[in-house]
């Protein structure tokens, strides 16, 4: 699906908003938004908070922390006023994962850091890194030498995660 801007008149404008709202009459197994960055975010944490596992957008934010700050900023934004410990529940209980992708310098784009999101602690939004690039050194073209590291904390996900048939292949990456 896709937005539609409105035309001269200002009439006949698709939103981001209005393909995820119809997306959900679809009765989809997953729904992938391409970028949030405004009203939307409310409706994919809604449809992310009702059944909808493996569903996924993209936030650009500076590191996966800083990523649910933005989500809560979109919600506040968009004028969904809500305490804030109800905006951070919504967020906690509809994300598992947030993969940050980052362009290096040497102009590739790498997974820098994948954060499991664990849940609520009062009003603060509980996280542990699961995996992170490890920068080392550059080669004489210029492309930079790292490696991935993995905490080694076994993730809450894991059931959730052999629900769908992919616990040992988590357990084999954290290993």
């Amino acid at each position: 699906l896709e937005t539609r801007p409105a035309n001269l008149e200002g009439e006949g404008e698709i939103s981001i908003r209005d393909l995820v709202k119809n997306a959900l009459r679809m009765r989809p197994e997953r729904i992938i938004v391409g970028e949030c960055r405004g009203g939307e975010i409310i409706d994919m944490l809604q449809a992310m908070n009702t059944g909808h596992d493996g569903s996924m957008s993209t936030i650009h934010a500076n590191n996966p922390r800083t990523c649910l700050t933005r989500m809560e900023n979109m919600l506040n934004m968009a004028g969904f006023s809500m305490p804030e410990k109800v905006t951070r529940s919504m967020v906690s209980s509809a994300v598992d994962l947030i993969v940050q992708v980052q362009r290096m310098r040497d102009g590739k784009r790498r997974i820098t850091h994948i954060m499991e999101v664990v849940g609520m602690e009062e009003s603060i939004i509980v996280c542990q890194d699961l995996f992170w690039y490890e920068y080392k050194e550059e080669a004489a073209d210029g492309q930079l030498i790292g490696n991935y590291v993995c905490s080694g904390l076994r993730p809450h996900l894991l059931k959730k995660a052999e629900y769908y048939g992919l616990g040992k292949a988590l357990l084999q990456a954290i290993a």
